[in-house]
């Protein structure tokens, strides 16, 4: 009998083991591992880069999404310091058969930015620097999963204007484009307000 596909999501603030996690995971069961920082350090040398992190990002999941629906794993290192995000990619993943699991990944502050300072050190084709600031600022932005998010509880309706998940990640990621149907409300992920919204959150 067939195995159920599944997506990893590893979730936590930059230095909290994320990728080491999903290099172990990809390794145990031989699967794709999609880390944006491992494609935006050699294209553009720059987390960000004028936006770009969110024209790659928005692929990754859409290549996440192929893999799941092709019967096979994936593990997506994203960070994903919003809920909503995290709700989202969840959508997708239920929405291609494939089940989900979050793996968040929480440490002590000071031990978390010494060990991104040395991933920088030892691997700087990997990752980038990263200020006290910019830890402080990471820090205030990120989401922690609630503990009914981390139980798997029953999915929240998306935010107002949208009407899945799947359509406001079209929105929150406009390079994802349209996945199919919500499988939480089985409704079309429309084609209209998806390109209004916007989120100012990063994560790596």
């Amino acid at each position: 009998m067939p195995v159920r596909p599944a997506l990893f999501l590893t979730v936590g603030l930059p230095g909290s083991g994320k990728t080491t996690l999903a290099r172990e995971l990809a390794d145990r069961h031989r699967i794709l591992r999609l880390t944006p920082d491992e494609w935006m350090a050699p294209l553009f040398g720059d987390s960000d880069a004028d936006g770009r992190r969110d024209i790659l990002e928005g692929r990754m999941i859409w290549v996440a999404h192929q893999v799941l629906t092709s019967g096979a794993s994936v593990v997506l290192d994203f960070g994903c310091w919003a809920a909503d995000e995290r709700y989202a990619v969840r959508a997708i993943a239920e929405n291609a058969g494939a089940a989900f699991e979050l793996l968040y990944l929480q440490i002590g502050e000071s031990e978390r930015r010494a060990r991104a300072t040395l991933r920088w050190q030892r691997a700087p084709e990997t990752t980038f620097a990263i200020s006290e600031a910019d830890h402080d600022r990471f820090l205030a932005l990120f989401q922690p999963p609630s503990a009914r998010e981390l139980a798997g509880g029953p999915l929240p309706a998306p935010p107002a204007g949208f009407d899945s998940w799947p359509h406001w990640a079209s929105g929150r990621w406009p390079t994802l484009g349209h996945p199919d149907t919500d499988t939480a409300t089985g409704t079309s992920t429309g084609t209209g307000a998806d390109r209004d919204h916007t989120d100012g959150s990063r994560h790596r």
